[in-house]
């Protein structure tokens, strides 16, 4: 699974732009400039990925880019939306993933938690636990 979303970009008719995600509802920002609303509609993503973890719906997967600009979901929050997808996928529960870490369930929430800085180093040994690992890709912006 990756979080590459394509954007589609235009013109807000007041000298701005208009950025959508359309893979994702209601994640839309304007900006003065191209720069900016891109800068601004990665915010926006990292929100609504954020708002459907807290809610328990599925998270949106991308569709591919076709030529269009892309934004990123930030590291921290791809990790968290990578293990709650696949808790979900192996139907791990909370408490199952914290026996298998030896950890108080709390400490599941947590990670799971968007607001919670968990340490990229504990997502990685959670996703291990279920068959997933993490791989960063490092590319021209």
């Amino acid at each position: 699974m990756h979080f590459i979303y394509p954007v589609d970009l235009s013109d807000d008719g007041a000298d701005g732009f208009l950025a959508v995600v359309p893979n994702v509802t209601g994640c839309a920002t304007d900006g003065a400039t191209e720069h900016e609303v891109l800068r601004e509609i990665a915010d926006a993503l990292d929100e609504a990925i954020a708002a459907a973890i807290i809610a328990k719906e599925d998270i949106p997967l991308p569709s591919p880019a076709k030529g269009h600009p892309t934004v990123t979901l930030g590291m921290l929050m791809a990790a968290k939306a990578a293990l709650y997808i696949t808790m979900r996928e192996t139907e791990t529960n909370n408490t199952a993933l914290a026996a298998k870490m030896g950890l108080a369930e709390t400490e599941i929430r947590r990670m799971l938690d968007p607001r919670h800085a968990t340490k990229i180093g504990r997502l990685e040994d959670a996703l291990a636990l279920l068959g997933r690992r993490i791989s960063v890709v490092v590319e021209a912006a």
